[in-house]
Parts: C-alpha cells; sequence; structure tokens
C-alpha cells in the first residue's frame, strides 16, 4: 500500500482535518486575535458555496479556516493537490521542477510555479521544519593526532 493512498490525499475533508491536526494539536486558534475558548464549526450550507473546514470565532466574530496564515491562504487550489505537491517535493532526493509538477498534479504550469514557489520558501523559511529537534552528530574522518 502506497503512502498516496492515504485518504488525505484524495478526500478534500480528510485533508483539511490532517492539515488542522498538524496546525491545531490541541484544537483550533483563531489566526485573528489568537482566542480558543469561543471557537465553533459552521456547518455547509449546500444550496451556497461549501467552505470545507469553516470555523467561527466568538471573541472577534471573525470566520476562519485552517489556510488562514499557512502557505495555503488566498489560494483557490484544493488541499488536496497542496499535501500531494508537499509530499512529492519533500520525498524527492533531487527535487521537482514546477514543470514535472505540472504534469503529475494536472495542474497548468502557472498553478505548478506558484505551488513550487510557496513550498520552497516555507521549506526555506523552517515553517515545514520537523516539529521534534533532530540532533545530527558528525565525526572526522581525519585520526585525531596525539600531540
Amino acid at each position: 500500500m502506497s503512502i498516496l493512498s492515504a485518504p488525505h490525499f484524495h478526500d478534500e475533508a480528510a485533508a483539511f482535518e490532517y492539515v488542522e491536526s498538524i496546525i491545531w494539536p490541541q484544537g483550533p486558534v483563531c489566526p485573528h486575535c489568537g482566542g480558543f475558548e469561543r471557537i465553533s464549526a459552521i456547518k455547509p450550507n449546500p444550496a451556497k458555496r461549501v467552505r470545507i473546514g469553516l470555523k467561527f470565532c466568538g471573541q472577534c466574530r471573525k470566520q476562519f479556516t485552517v489556510r488562514v496564515g499557512t502557505i495555503f491562504e488566498e489560494s483557490k487550489l484544493p488541499m488536496v493537490k497542496w499535501l500531494q505537491a508537499i509530499f512529492l517535493m519533500c520525498s524527492s532526493k533531487k527535487g521537482v521542477s514546477a514543470h514535472q509538477l505540472h504534469r503529475t498534479l494536472e495542474t497548468t504550469y502557472k498553478t505548478a510555479w506558484f505551488l513550487a514557489h510557496r513550498i520552497r520558501e516555507a521549506m526555506r523559511g523552517g515553517e515545514l521544519a520537523p516539529s521534534a529537534p533532530v540532533a545530527v552528530r558528525w565525526k572526522s574522518m581525519r585520526p585525531s593526532s596525539a600531540t
């Protein structure tokens, strides 16, 4: 079974739940005011535009999703495509070009270029760094000299 067969790579609701569990491990936090006590989920209305993962903050009275304040902000691309692109870029040994993302994700080249640049910028800034510190020990290849 491949890692790409995980539900968060194919189902939009599962993708939002996956990202929420990473960004908000203790529950949702309002990106506008920082409140966490009075946050409620808004039910999607099928008659109108459905926004998966929409939350409402009772303190500042603003709506938000997990996308606000992250690399996913102001992107109309589905969260599934974002997660697939992040997986491909992080698991590739030599990196992934925007053209390869374009072919693999079946998006336009412009969208793939946008994805690649946002993901690379987040990786450069350390926002996608592992949460636990990684200790690396370096052994010198030179024999120690006794002087």
